[in-house]
């Protein structure tokens, strides 16, 4: 096999990327997560960022990184088989890996970010690269890049039910990469929903008071007690998940492609006052 055929940094030789840097590719960068995802799925929710990078670094003709499987998540560290990296942690760990292309001239990175909760600490990264490097790295936040649109033709009235952390679209796309991982007949539903401070909690992010969110840290096992935050996992299914990804990959494809022909660097800011 070719240095041009490989897509896989972890597969190509040194001697072969340096080939391959004649004509710089796009480095992907995939992040995901190692956390509970309801009674049904397994908990290595990277897995399908792994295959979702992998399948657009192959038909963009990019060079695709290790996935990075753990990220910031902290609200499930109440339960066991998590690995959650500090936010502090987490931001040094990406700025690291992004540098160490950057410092070789590869400066069109694409990150695709498989977990939600990673997606406020990538931009701090980003800014501190904008700044401090002068480089503009976009994320792809996967989950959150399928279009209403989609979601409405998959599932029609059930839409908006169909969403949640423990439900869709992670396990109709679990159901359709990882089949033999799923355990469908551990299948709950979502709710009741808990409370903090005497307020019911709004997904994972805050509670509700007088009929708007407060931000409180509210833990998994403050929501609910199976790991599902919201949503209906019974509506999910693998043909589901087969055109989420087809639709993931298919962006994905479409941004690494526009980042071949775009410099992301950022021009000099203009100075006021001269």
């Amino acid at each position: 096999m070719t240095a041009a055929a490989k897509h896989r940094l972890a597969e190509l030789t040194f001697r072969e990327f340096e080939e391959r840097l004649a004509d710089p590719p796009v480095i992907v960068i995939p992040l995901g997560s190692q956390e509970e995802q309801g009674p049904t799925c397994p908990m290595g929710d990277y897995q399908l960022t792994e295959v979702v990078a992998d399948r657009a670094a192959q038909d963009a003709n990019a060079v695709v990184a290790p996935i990075l499987p753990f990220g910031y998540a902290d609200y499930f560290r109440p339960v066991p088989g998590g690995i959650a990296l500090r936010a502090e942690t987490f931001i040094a760990v990406l700025e690291d890996i992004i540098v160490n292309f950057l410092d070789h001239g590869l400066s069109r990175i694409v990150i695709l970010n498989g977990h939600s909760g990673n997606a406020p600490l990538i931009d701090v990264t980003q800014r501190r690269l904008k700044h401090s490097r002068g480089v503009i790295v976009p994320a792809v936040h996967l989950w959150r890049s399928i279009p209403p649109a989609l979601f409405e033709e998959l599932y029609g009235e059930d839409a908006q039910r169909a969403k949640g952390h423990g439900a869709d679209p992670l396990t109709s796309v679990a159901m359709h990469l990882v089949p033999d991982q799923m355990r469908l007949d551990l299948a709950e539903t979502a709710g009741p929903f808990g409370h903090v401070i005497g307020l019911p909690t709004s997904g994972l992010s805050g509670v509700i008071f007088q009929g708007v969110e407060v931000s409180v840290p509210v833990d998994v096992t403050d929501r609910c007690n199976n790991g599902i935050t919201g949503g209906d996992p019974s509506l999910a299914s693998a043909d589901k998940g087969a055109r989420i990804v087809d639709h993931l990959v298919g962006h994905s494809v479409a941004l690494i492609n526009h980042m071949k022909a775009t410099d992301p660097h950022i021009k000099p800011a203009i100075k006021t006052g001269e």
